[in-house]
């Protein structure tokens, strides 16, 4: 497919991608836009100009509107969009609405309802077992039958480029004879991917594996910051709370479900066989996304999506299974991505083996975990219709001190 705006010969934003995001301008304005080449295009006054019905949903400060609507009207505006780009007739009306993008600002492109975290990469969940549990069973009894997660803190979700504070809580080390307060010495990353609900569901009803499409809006990046230290205290035995909550950090774009069709994949083997509710052996959901995370600006990781045990139609379903109810916004990630090789690891807790081996950054310095100063990129990108690729946007943060008492 060919746009007529020139983009570059490798740009993550193709017209085959089109993720939408809410950004401003010089007015300070909050508007909806998606991202094409090196440029934001403003949706609405094309829309508006057009006459077209859903215009009003464009004209917002978030997407929540939109995502409410339903696929039906997602693919249509989608489809609208794609024409605007692709057919040279509606350049006069669409170029004066291109703004380059490192001229805006972005910001969260959706209100979070709520924010539920999962725990679903087997190579992740090994790892940490056989740092915790040496010896023992790496894997909990529950794990290859459920999707484990937590409900995490929607009011802390925040959106790429914002500073992230280093949390203080009380931390305890196992030599320690009790525990002591403040600033986290062992700050990690996440490297995720989460989901962002777009059609709510009744209370009582569980939502289907088979209809992950019909509530799921796109897909985002996400950075899940941990404590590690304030996190091993506290989550015994009622698991994460202030170890998480500080901060969880979102890209600016959203990319569509519909824009992800050449990256869906078989999911990897699963024994033993998921009770019914789970089986999404008629539309699975597997997708084949290619993480890549950078320390300071160089890559220390390349995380696989495609290995991930539970798919993000699973977890929709198991997080509804009991009449737990979506509402427009919901967001919930994937847990730590990782692959089977130390260059695939997710995030510093399993990439230092809890700390015990450091690594060298190429200025000379070494990490266990993040130091204040430190930023944190994550980037991910898709395989797209007729080979090109589709990027996810970047999620970013930067570590700054705890404040002063």
């Amino acid at each position: 497919m060919t746009s007529w705006p020139p983009l570059p010969a490798d740009t993550p934003f193709p017209v085959e991608n089109l993720p939408y995001g809410v950004f401003s301008a010089a007015d300070g304005r909050r508007r909806i836009g998606v991202a094409i080449g090196d440029h934001v295009l403003d949706l609405a006054p094309v829309a508006r100009a057009s006459g077209l019905p859903f215009a009003d949903l464009l004209d917002r400060p978030v997407l929540n509107p939109l995502m409410a609507a339903g696929p039906p009207t997602w693919r249509a505006v989608r489809a609208e969009i794609t024409s605007w780009l692709t057919d040279t007739a509606h350049r006069a009306a669409v170029e004066p609405h291109l703004l380059p993008r490192g001229e805006v600002t972005p910001h969260l492109p959706f209100e979070v309802a709520d924010y539920v975290d999962f725990y679903s990469s087997e190579h992740h969940a090994t790892n940490v077992g056989r740092i915790f549990r040496p010896g023992g069973q790496p894997l909990t009894p529950n794990w290859r039958h459920l999707p484990i997660g937590y409900h995490g803190r929607a009011g802390t979700v925040v959106v790429s480029g914002s500073p992230v504070t280093r949390p203080a809580g009380q931390r305890k080390a196992p030599s320690d004879p009790a525990p002591t307060f403040g600033p986290s010495r062992r700050l990690d990353i996440e490297a995720e991917v989460g989901f962002v609900v777009g059609v709510p569901s009744e209370l009582g009803r569980p939502v289907p594996v088979g209809a992950f499409r019909d509530h799921v809006f796109g897909i985002c990046l996400v950075n899940d910051w941990s404590a590690r230290d304030i996190q091993a205290w506290e989550t015994v035995p009622l698991g994460p709370f202030l170890g998480k909550s500080f901060a969880t950090s979102v890209s600016p774009w959203v990319v569509p479900l519909d824009a992800l069709e050449s990256a869906r994949v078989a999911p990897p083997a699963r024994d033993p066989a998921v009770l019914p509710y789970l089986d999404d052996a008629a539309e699975p959901w597997s997708l084949d996304l290619a993480l890549e995370i950078r320390l300071n600006g160089h890559v220390i990781s390349r995380p696989p999506f495609a290995p991930m045990y539970w798919t993000g139609a699973q977890q929709l379903a198991h997080l509804t299974v009991n009449g737990a109810s979506l509402r427009t916004g919901d967001l919930y990630a994937s847990g730590t991505v990782s692959g089977p090789e130390r260059e695939q690891r997710g995030c510093l807790l399993e990439f230092t083996w809890g700390g015990a081996e450091s690594f060298e950054l190429p200025d000379g310095t070494r990490r266990t975990f993040l130091e204040d100063g430190d930023e944190v990129t994550i980037t991910a990108t898709a395989p797209g219709p007729g080979g090109v690729r589709l990027g996810l946007g970047e999620v970013t943060g930067r570590v700054v001190p705890t404040p002063e008492p």
